[in-house]
């Protein structure tokens, strides 16, 4: 049996939330050109929850798998990745809908022009382009 959650994010959660970032936005297409260190996005978590970020984590059989992070305030779903081998998993659509649900009257989100598949995710999801 396969144990899948999604939960909010703990200081313990951290480095594994950095190494996934890393991974999914070096894909291709996805992150910038130059992508920042493994320990420069260990950083900017530190700074970006005291900012004012809430995170969820996708978990299965206790690895994270997935997070998002959200800026409720501002109403911006700021970043949602998964580790390359969880994508297409099911778990991107759960923090999705997560984030539906905790910004309920709505939010913007930035995906990069050059991420066709973060585009078509989103699209999917009802999200509308404002601008390229």
């Amino acid at each position: 049996m396969t144990d899948k959650a999604l939960r909010c994010a703990v200081s313990g959660d951290f480095d594994a939330i950095a190494d996934i970032w890393h991974a999914s936005a070096s894909l291709p297409g996805v992150g910038p050109p130059n992508m920042p260190s493994v320990a420069d996005l260990r950083r900017r978590i530190d700074d970006e929850i005291a900012a004012g970020w809430k995170v969820t984590v996708a978990v299965q059989n206790g690895t994270v798998c997935g997070f998002a992070a959200i800026m409720p305030a501002d109403a911006v779903l700021d970043q949602l990745f998964m580790k390359p081998g969880f994508i297409g998993s099911g778990f991107g659509w759960a923090l999705f809908e997560n984030c539906i649900e905790r910004m309920p009257a709505g939010f913007t989100l930035h995906t990069a022009s050059s991420n066709e598949n973060g585009r078509r995710f989103y699209e999917k999801a009802g999200m509308q382009i404002l601008r390229h």
